[in-house]
């Protein structure tokens, strides 16, 4: 039968574990009239948060079980494979009666945090450095996320203090490459299922895509959920600032917004800081101070940082010329793109495809 998860949100100040198992012993007891299969819940107390995995005939059946059996009725339902259920969910979580715990006995509050890094290498020398990156992984305790491509790494880490400890870790590492190569490191954590959406871990992805995209390259970025969880952990790490930026919610609204206008004008050959302030709802200082202090650029060079960064996947691709690619993301001439490519990148477009076609090879 298919796997499912959904999301509880109690809105209750009465909300204890203990009434949660017993809202599970009932689930169990009419389970077998609707088909389901309880297989494994979590209870996040400080956010009122409970999620279950059970086994069904359809998403319908799911709902009919809780309706029926307590009346605490799923905010949403989504099916998960086995396989993204593995990673992202059993490492390093154990049960006792169905309920879920880390491996220290405490409770396993469902939420993970998600690793996300983005490498380019304009040698082609520095393959094994990201396998050592996802050894580093590995050895403190996350989960890789199968990926694409090997310029992008996901991971999953049951601990937000461990996934810290391992970008510290792949940071100082990434630092001794000092030439043609590049990346970018975010951390975010976040719940199972959303209360929107179909996808396991859905808005935590996109969240840490966002901030690896949006980042400065050779800086950690972490919101301030990971932060905070693992504040609350045993081997809360010691962050170095130097090369950490911490994204609070309200400076993380303003790089999804800033996101999406990029991503919806870097074709615009004419869009410059000017309009990307009004798009903002910002003065021109108000624009260049925000984007400043959580990007390291001015506005007129993030956006020509997008502009560059979405010409290495075209190049990667091999399906378009030099001079499509230049003009399809808003560069005024190819001659002009393959000027500011050589200069940020010290390399030309046309070695950065043959590199890209060896590398595939």
């Amino acid at each position: 039968m298919p796997l499912y998860m959904d999301i509880h949100k109690v809105d209750s100040d009465d909300f204890t574990v203990e009434d949660v198992i017993k809202a599970h012993m009932q689930d169990l007891a009419i389970q077998e009239s609707f088909g389901v299969i309880q297989r494994k819940y979590w209870v996040n107390e400080e956010d009122k948060m409970v999620f279950c995995l059970m086994e069904g005939p359809n998403k319908e059946a799911c709902h009919k079980t809780h309706e029926e059996s307590h009346g605490m009725t799923a905010c949403n339902i989504i099916e998960v494979s086995d396989d993204e259920y593995n990673i992202f969910m059993s490492r390093g979580s154990t049960q006792k009666n169905d309920l879920a715990y880390t491996t220290d006995g405490n409770l396993d509050t469902g939420f993970r945090t998600i690793m996300l890094i983005n490498t380019s290498d304009f040698s082609g020398k520095y393959r094994h450095y990201i396998n050592e990156t996802k050894r580093l992984i590995e050895k403190f305790r996350g989960k890789i996320v199968r990926q694409p491509n090997d310029d992008e790494t996901m991971a999953s880490f049951l601990l937000a203090s461990d996934a810290i400890i391992a970008a510290m870790a792949i940071a100082n590492l990434l630092h001794t490459v000092k030439d043609n190569f590049e990346y970018r490191l975010a951390l975010v954590s976040g719940s199972p299922v959303d209360e929107e959406g179909v996808d396991l871990f859905e808005q935590t992805k996109k969240k840490v895509h966002t901030l690896c995209w949006i980042g400065l390259s050779k800086v950690v970025y972490l919101d301030a959920i990971t932060q905070a969880l693992s504040q609350k952990e045993s081997n809360t790490p010691k962050v170095n600032h130097a090369h950490v930026k911490i994204v609070n919610a309200t400076d993380f609204s303003f790089c999804e917004k800033l996101f999406k206008i990029l991503n919806s004008e870097f074709n615009n050959s004419s869009f410059k800081s000017d309009d990307l302030g009004q798009l903002l709802g910002l003065s021109k200082a108000q624009t260049y101070r925000k984007i400043k202090s959580l990007t390291g650029m001015s506005p007129n060079t993030l956006i020509r940082e997008m502009r560059l960064r979405r010409s290495l996947e075209a190049l990667k691709k091999n399906g378009k010329t030099i001079a499509e690619i230049a003009y399809d993301l808003g560069f005024n001439s190819p001659t002009y793109f393959t000027r500011v490519f050589r200069k940020r990148y010290d390399i030309l477009p046309t070695q950065f495809l043959k590199l890209s076609n060896t590398s595939i090879l």
